[in-house]
């Protein structure tokens, strides 16, 4: 299959005449390939898209008018999730059963966004001035460049797009170069739907070329990027010397802290899920344990016993629990840090190799492993490895727990297992971090504001913040005196 660049509504070749290969992460094949997007590609499609907003359907469509077309876009996904997710399957091996629920999501995505597509309002202030009418306005930033990662492409690029066209804005999508072929299917179905050409544009290429040139770009107003931290701060620095707006939702190095009033069967499937779901390739994988000393030894082999029991093979077979590494780059980066926290002296006590047997294929496979003596000053307390890998760090008191989780350069997300409401409220408010799970993990809703604190970025998406992201506000002042002013060097 050989996919072409989806720009100002059609799909066209890259100015470089290159593909670039799509392997599939479990079989190790070729399915695909991506085209090969450069600085020119990214100058046509921020130039439709700044076009698409200054004339033409969309830049005079009602906010009613684009609600209708993004639940029509709702409406394409939703009959085409199935196709979606198999493709997003074979891009980066994440199990066939997770990428149908992510589908759910992002159609719920689409239909709330455009709920809220005429319901964006200013506000009239009642100023000092008793003859003055002022009142804001809410109006589209502009041309949004939208970078996203590779371990959920659609429903990134969705969490970007939607709200972002909700507010009237133009989109131009640069998706991972290991996983782009979803985005450009997304950009079929929209194109389905009757979007105005223009409107959303998919550039794919590598990030040195295809992303760069649209963080660099003079005409791109915000950039909105899902990544690492190191890549994330390259964009913040680049895209502050045009004063873009900037979002940016990073990594994560996020405590999964379990006391021992909680309900540890609970806690122990959170603990699996928050880790060695998706193979562990999350931002919110609960990547540090803090279990409380007193039910350290009898919970770690709780755990043991459960990942020991981890089905690994084909991401397309429903009794599979967990798939491949995504990317070559990425499976020996996992395999690097399980060295790393052998010489630190970490304790290895399940997994830390790659994972062979019956249904695995590809070479990608790592498996679950778990690390205990692991002190929280050791790179792999500290650092995303972004796979299977779970460190135990034991902690005796309550504030012993709060400071060992905050301490590390990352704010995105924290788990909390107690039964006591009281501690549950006082953890909720002193972890630094943008969301805290209580007796849950991983739990979702597109209603609900995500991002993080510290290196773990700037801004939220979902929920009715996600849409502010994408829009500027106005101050408007109109005089409604008869007569000038007595002294017009005097401010009114």
């Amino acid at each position: 299959m050989r996919y072409n660049l989806f720009i100002d509504g059609n799909f066209i070749e890259p100015e470089s005449g290159e593909w670039i290969d799509s392997t599939d992460p479990y079989t190790g094949e070729v399915w695909a390939q991506i085209p090969r997007g450069d600085a020119g590609d990214a100058a046509k499609a921020v130039l439709a898209a700044k076009q698409a907003m200054a004339s033409g359907p969309w830049a005079t469509m009602s906010a009613s008018g684009r609600g209708a077309l993004l639940r029509r876009i709702a409406d394409k996904v939703a009959e085409n999730a199935e196709h979606l997710a198999r493709i997003e399957v074979k891009d980066n091996g994440k199990l066939l059963a997770e990428m149908r629920g992510q589908m759910k999501a992002i159609v719920h995505q689409w239909h709330y966004y455009a709920g809220l597509s005429d319901k964006i309002e200013g506000a009239l202030i009642p100023v000092e001035n008793a003859d003055t009418l002022a009142f804001t306005m809410r109006e589209p930033i502009g041309v949004v460049a939208a970078l996203t990662a590779w371990n959920s492409p659609v429903m990134f690029a969705t969490m970007k797009s939607a709200p972002a066209l909700a507010a009237g804005c133009t989109v131009v999508v640069k998706p991972s170069e290991f996983a782009s072929a979803s985005t450009l299917e997304l950009a079929r179905l929209l194109q389905e739907c009757g979007l105005p050409d223009g409107v959303f544009n998919v550039v794919t290429g590598l990030g040195q070329e295809a992303g760069a040139a649209l963080v660099e770009h003079p005409d791109v107003a915000k950039v909105t990027f899902t990544g690492s931290d190191v890549t994330g701060a390259r964009i913040y620095e680049t895209a502050a010397r045009s004063m873009k707006r900037v979002s940016l939702e990073l990594g994560g190095k996020s405590p999964n802290i379990v006391f021992e009033d909680a309900n540890l069967d609970a806690a122990a499937a959170g603990v699996i899920a928050g880790i060695f779901g998706a193979a562990g390739q999350m931002c919110i994988a609960g990547s540090r344990l803090l279990v409380q000393n007193s039910i350290k030894e009898a919970f770690t082999a709780r755990l043991v016993a459960m990942a020991s029991r981890i089905r690994l093979g084909d991401p397309m077979c429903p009794e599979t629990n967990a798939g491949p590494i995504a990317t070559p780059p990425q499976y020996q980066k996992v395999l690097d840090y399980i060295a790393v926290a052998r010489s630190e002296g970490a304790r290895c006590i399940l997994g830390g190799k790659p994972a062979e047997g019956p249904g695995i294929r590809g070479g990608q496979f790592v498996e679950p492993t778990i690390f205990t003596d692991v002190r929280n000053t050791m790179r792999i307390a500290q650092e995303e490895v972004f796979g299977p890998v779970l460190s135990i760090i034991g902690f005796e008191s309550e504030d012993d727990a709060v400071s060992i989780g905050n301490d590390v350069a990352y704010g995105l997300v924290a788990g909390v297992w107690t039964e006591s409401i009281a501690r549950a409220a006082r953890l909720s408010k002193a972890m630094k971090v943008g969301t805290v799970w209580v007796n849950t993990y991983r739990s979702y809703s597109h209603m609900m504001p995500f991002g993080g604190m510290k290196k773990s970025g700037i801004g939220r998406e979902s929920g009715i913040e996600a849409v502010h992201e994408y829009l500027e506000t106005k101050s408007v002042f109109i005089s409604t005196a008869s007569l000038a002013p007595e002294n017009p060097f005097v401010m009114r």
